[in-house]
């Protein structure tokens, strides 16, 4: 596993991008969206409409403030971080997954290492069982919300023993002036066996499609970003088939999606580990409007996995593996149990 280690951090590394000073020389706007799955982002308080019963004080993990506040002060070490080396503001946009509530990304984005960037919120209450949505950071420096809504998932009878799961968050703004629609997803496991639980990954994926397509119809250049953990891998039908996205930008035609990630999946290197093989859930995909370089905005540069060797576990059966937060019901002190993504786009600046 440490082998496998070593070599993401390699190929991740030399993904192609222009230096800093190479993109200032050229006079680009610089800008970041992200996605990270918080692993089980809860806060103290019995819920009793959820199942959280894990993580209160009286619980098996012994989940109290002090575990709490590590964690969150872990987290904002992380979003710190990301893309820090491209722009020092970080994230204009981060999705995140498996948070409690609005209460948890409220202390979240109030920690001190990114309380100064300003991040607001957009959340909202799902169905799912174990009481994990998902959820939008913003910096209103970069981005300013339209309009917001959660996209509920129907799933298929006998896709999952649980009836609900969590909806999609999409969400329309100006980036930078620019009008885009986020879709923030974590769909369903695959827990019970990846086969009988994939109509549950492909209705998710459905439910992106086709809100994607009826914007289509009024505007055939919509700039779309699908991100989240989508527990499938790029070449999944979910992904390939359902949303239709391309491994080749030649391939991908207007109203065509993108998905930068398919050939660091082919080289084995991943987001989160199972079975000492590498996996890449944590995916964002993009539309054919942010493929073209000579445009007044935005346009796709590169992508990164976030995967810093202090994230890695470096003891125990999960050695090599991305540090979770929880052996078992033993706090690890780690930060998640899968790495962060995130693109870097440029625009020309006037």
């Amino acid at each position: 596993m440490k082998r496998l280690f070593w070599r993401l951090l390699i190929l991740v590394s030399i993904s192609p991008i222009l230096s800093t000073a190479q993109q200032n020389k050229k006079n680009y706007k610089i800008s970041i969206i992200g996605f990270y799955n918080l692993e089980n982002l809860y806060d103290t308080i019995d819920n009793p409409m959820v199942d959280d019963n894990e993580f209160i004080p009286t619980g098996p993990k012994k989940y109290n403030g002090e575990v709490y506040f590590d964690k969150l002060q872990k987290l904002a070490t992380v979003i710190a971080e990301m893309g820090a080396d491209k722009t020092p503001d970080g994230p204009a946009i981060l999705g995140v997954a498996e948070v409690e509530n609005d209460t948890v990304l409220s202390d979240l984005v109030k920690q001190p290492l990114i309380a100064k960037r300003n991040y607001q919120i957009i959340h909202y209450d799902s169905k799912d069982a174990r009481g994990v949505d998902v959820g939008l950071l913003y910096n209103p420096k970069y981005f300013k919300p339209e309009a917001s809504d959660k996209l509920f998932v129907q799933l298929p009878t006998g896709a999952k023993d649980a009836y609900f799961t969590r909806d999609v968050l999409w969400v329309k703004g100006r980036f930078d002036g620019e009008m885009i629609h986020v879709y923030v997803n974590h769909w369903p496991s695959r827990r019970g066996g990846e086969k009988r639980s994939e109509p549950g990954r492909k209705a998710a994926a459905q439910v992106c499609r086709n809100h994607m397509d009826s914007i289509l119809k009024l505007d055939p250049n919509a700039k779309f970003v699908v991100m989240g953990d989508l527990n499938d891998h790029p070449l999944n039908v979910s992904i390939t088939e359902v949303i239709g996205a391309k491994a080749k930008i030649e391939e991908v035609k207007t109203g065509g999606m993108y998905n930068p990630w398919t050939d660091l999946y082919n080289n084995g290197i991943g987001t989160l580990a199972y079975q000492d093989a590498w996996g890449l859930f944590d995916q964002i995909l993009i539309s054919h409007g942010w493929l073209n370089h000579d445009q007044e905005g935005f346009f796709f540069k590169s992508r990164f996995i976030f995967n810093k060797p202090y994230l890695v576990e470096n003891m125990g059966r999960y050695k090599g593996y991305p540090m979770r937060t929880w052996d078992g019901n033993i706090y690890r002190g780690g930060y998640s149990d899968h790495f962060p993504t995130y693109l870097v786009l440029l625009k020309k600046a006037l």
